[in-house]
């Protein structure tokens, strides 16, 4: 590969990270709040709402059902109107997020519902309210699922924002689509592929180790 190419990799490397990185924070932020609340509202929940935990399911299930090309196209007014453009790395952040967070909702409401129920029925039975269930109990007995769903759903943003170059978004999947496949320069999508195999298995080593952390507490 010439110098050229290589500053290109470089430079798309770093964008797949940061949308990577900026959607993974947003989905942990938004999606850890959700799947609480999932867990919370459902028939035993330590909030009991069945009519709320079927709106907030609906609305979970209803992105995670639309495949993320069409997401990310139905999208470009909302993200035009956040970022104001619907193209480049930051625009991609804002469909990459809002897909991600749903998905990562239902993998923390899974790892938050194998906490043992007698924990929770003992701190309230010593008089613990729902915040101190969910800071003391939930959260913490659930941490090394919800740290490994959280690796997951990292992975899966690699592969997003790879397709969400499709559309002009910048990162290793644009620099693959316009000189890989457009050009027929097999050297740049093979140099794509490598990095993007090494960055995913990366993410899933050091989420690995973490949770094999958490474990051993």
């Amino acid at each position: 590969m010439t110098p050229i190419m290589l500053e290109l990799l470089f430079r798309s490397l770093w964008e797949t990270i940061l949308m990577t990185a900026a959607s993974g924070l947003i989905s942990l932020v938004a999606g850890l709040p959700l799947g609480l609340a999932l867990v919370a509202t459902s028939r035993g929940g330590i909030a009991e709402k069945p009519w709320l935990n079927g709106v907030l399911g609906a609305i979970v299930n209803g992105f995670r059902s639309v495949p993320f090309i069409i997401l990310l196209v139905a999208l470009i007014p909302v993200t035009r109107l956040i970022v104001g453009t619907a193209l480049g790395t930051w625009a991609a952040i804002v469909p990459l997020a809002i897909a991600a967070t749903p998905y990562y909702a239902r993998i923390a409401e899974v790892s938050l519902r194998e906490v043992d129920r007698g924990l929770i029925d003992a701190v309230r039975a010593m008089g613990g309210n729902r915040w101190t269930i969910i800071r003391e109990v939930l959260v913490p007995e659930a941490l090394p699922g919800i740290v490994a769903g959280f690796t997951v759903t990292l992975v899966t943003l690699v592969g997003a924002s790879a397709m969400a170059g499709a559309i002009g978004a910048g990162g290793l999947g644009d620099l693959a689509i316009r000189y890989g496949y457009q050009r027929f320069e097999t050297t740049v999508m093979i140099a794509v592929v490598i990095v993007l195999i090494i960055l995913v298995c990366g993410i899933q080593w050091f989420g690995d180790r973490l949770v094999a952390r958490l474990d051993r507490r």
